[in-house]
């Protein structure tokens, strides 16, 4: 009620967020409600732009994936256009923080976008990432949450409760990178696979000694490649982020979809019915790094959810 006795009505505000990666670049316009914790989204797409193709080797944004990136943020800005927002945030990660030519890249998202990116630190990118997945789990899981996102350049750990990030760590274990320096041939070798748990298991040493993975109850995994082996531990047909959302794979099964994806060349990963096509050609170094974090961890399934980074980026405005 306010001083003059008149019921108000609930403050809700529209957020458009946009989470730029090494591998992807995705929308949300949401209607949050702060006061009850509610979500209603308008809006959720995703594009594979690959940003951070060659990266890792280069130093530099490639001019072709500036191009790619700035193509689909001019969709983005019509569809921002045609819903309305309050406020506006672009965060950007792995790629972008790594690139010597950064500067070229968020010149170019203000031109099209009229807000300038926010290139975050790996460990704000892992706060984020908490946030938006722990927000909704709602008695799902029991915390301490450790939540693993699985990018392409970087790979997220954040290890809290309710009240939020007890502790987290970026290490650069993402997808695209693995493959890229890892993955020469297709399916790649035994000793290809070796070299890649290596860069995994010294880059969870790393991250180790800060996030006490062992302590998780609950492991909550987030992003293209645990929602993908999600999809496949499943048996879509076709990708469907609502079966997907809150769906437990079993640690068992994290293991087997892991070692059969790395027996299967780009074709036969593509031909599985809820393969993105811009996915099949890193999933299997994706889903190597879930089976070494659950290794990791010793939990007996993983708890998927689709709300993630960028929910947590539009949480972060209100």
């Amino acid at each position: 009620m306010d001083p003059g006795g008149l019921r108000l009505e609930p403050r809700v505000t529209r957020v458009a967020a946009i989470d730029c990666g090494t591998n992807s670049i995705r929308l949300l316009v949401t209607d949050l409600d702060p006061a009850a914790n509610l979500q209603h989204d308008l809006d959720r797409r995703l594009r594979i732009v690959r940003l951070g193709k060659d990266v890792d080797r280069t130093g530099v944004l490639a001019p072709e994936a500036l191009a790619r990136t700035f193509e689909t943020l001019h969709e983005y800005a019509a569809v921002i256009a045609e819903l309305g927002a309050d406020h506006v945030r672009m965060v950007a990660t792995s790629a972008t923080r790594d690139a010597a030519n950064r500067d070229e890249f968020v010149a170019g998202v203000v031109d099209v976008l009229g807000v300038e990116p926010e290139v975050v630190s790996g460990a704000a990118e892992a706060g984020l990432s908490f946030d938006g997945a722990v927000r909704g789990l709602a008695g799902d899981g029991d915390a301490p949450y450790l939540v693993v996102d699985i990018g392409g350049g970087s790979t997220e750990l954040a290890l809290g409760g309710d009240h939020g990030v007890i502790a987290a760590r970026s290490v650069d274990i993402g997808c695209v990178r693995l493959t890229e320096r890892r993955f020469q041939a297709d399916p790649p070798t035994p000793d290809q696979v070796a070299s890649a748990r290596a860069d995994i298991e010294a880059g969870l040493d790393e991250a180790a000694a800060v996030v006490p993975i062992s302590d998780a109850r609950t492991l909550v995994g987030l992003a293209g490649s645990v929602t993908t082996v999600a999809a496949i531990h499943l048996g879509l047909a076709e990708y469907d982020s609502t079966a997907i959302h809150h769906s437990r794979i079993p640690a068992a099964q994290v293991r087997a979809i892991s070692d059969r994806l790395l027996t299967l060349t780009h074709d036969e990963r593509l031909a599985i019915g809820p393969m993105h096509p811009g996915r099949a050609d890193v999933i299997a170094a994706g889903a190597l790094v879930l089976r070494c974090v659950v290794d990791r961890a010793a939990v007996d399934h993983v708890l998927v959810s689709e709300h993630d980074i960028l929910d947590g980026i539009a949480w972060s405005v209100v």
